[in-house]
């Protein structure tokens, strides 16, 4: 499967990581490669809990164009 995440450098310099169609579903890294691991390993986690607990294992997640004043 495959999710969209994204990913933020917080003020520690940190990368923090968060896939929009699994709620919760957050990590970080020192870097790019180390948050995009770590979200890897948090998104399995998170089906293997859903899937235990009945619950959908996507929820829908699509575009929406707002105009910037």
């Amino acid at each position: 499967m495959k999710f969209l995440v994204t990913i933020e450098q917080d003020e520690a310099g940190y990368y923090v990581v968060e896939c929009p169609a699994l709620p919760g579903c957050v990590s970080q890294g020192k870097s790019k490669n180390e948050a995009l691991v770590n979200i890897r390993e948090a998104i399995h986690a998170s089906l293997e809990t859903r899937q235990a607990e009945g619950l959908p294992t996507t929820l829908e997640v699509t575009e929406v164009e707002v105009a910037v004043l």
